[in-house]
């Protein structure tokens, strides 16, 4: 005998890691997104750039990108014995934390600026979990692409957030103040 598995049983383990990485990744996106979101005071009153699709895209095109993100986690996962295995799940956990970072950042932080460098860092970080995924299972960077794909639409999005809006970066403005003179 030849092989340490067979197809069987490596198809099994990827069900099995699918499983359990598609909803933990859909989730983690989920509750993230519990941060903030376009119904706030501060987002209502910001300028929105011409490319800025109507909100409902975000959480269509989340959830499909969460489930591919979560199925190519789980081809990673499922390539036991691989070389480069454990980095590339280490790059990926660091990649996702950024991932998940921007909405409090954009929406609970109100700062645009921070979040087009937390944008930044996914951008650098997913390039390299496609390279180092695409080494292992050219499958996993494949699934990423349309993922890669949507986060430099975000950076260009926010780019233009930032610009169209400089003054409200960091939050609403101070509310104008009224002063009475009450005497002479």
């Amino acid at each position: 005998m030849t092989m340490l598995a067979s197809r069987g049983q490596l198809r099994a383990s990827f069900i099995r890691w699918a499983l359990f990485t598609v909803p933990l990744i859909v989730l983690l996106g989920f509750l993230a997104g519990q941060a903030g979101g376009p119904d706030s005071l501060w987002f209502q009153t910001l300028d929105k750039p011409a490319i800025y699709p109507p909100p409902a895209t975000f959480g269509i095109v989340w959830s499909i990108l969460y489930v591919m993100v979560g199925f190519a986690l789980a081809l990673i996962c499922a390539a036991w014995g691989a070389r480069g295995r454990t980095v590339a799940l280490i790059v990926f956990a660091v990649h996702f934390a950024f991932n998940l970072a921007w909405t409090p950042v954009f929406f609970g932080m109100q700062e645009i600026t921070g979040a087009l460098i937390v944008l930044g860092l996914v951008i650098v970080t997913l390039i390299a979990t496609i390279v180092l995924f695409w080494k292992i299972r050219t499958l996993a960077g494949v699934l990423l692409l349309p993922y890669l794909a949507w986060v430099l639409f975000a950076f260009v999005l926010n780019w233009q957030f930032l610009q169209l809006n400089p003054d409200l970066d960091g939050g609403l403005p101070d509310a104008p103040v009224e002063r009475v003179r009450i005497g002479g």
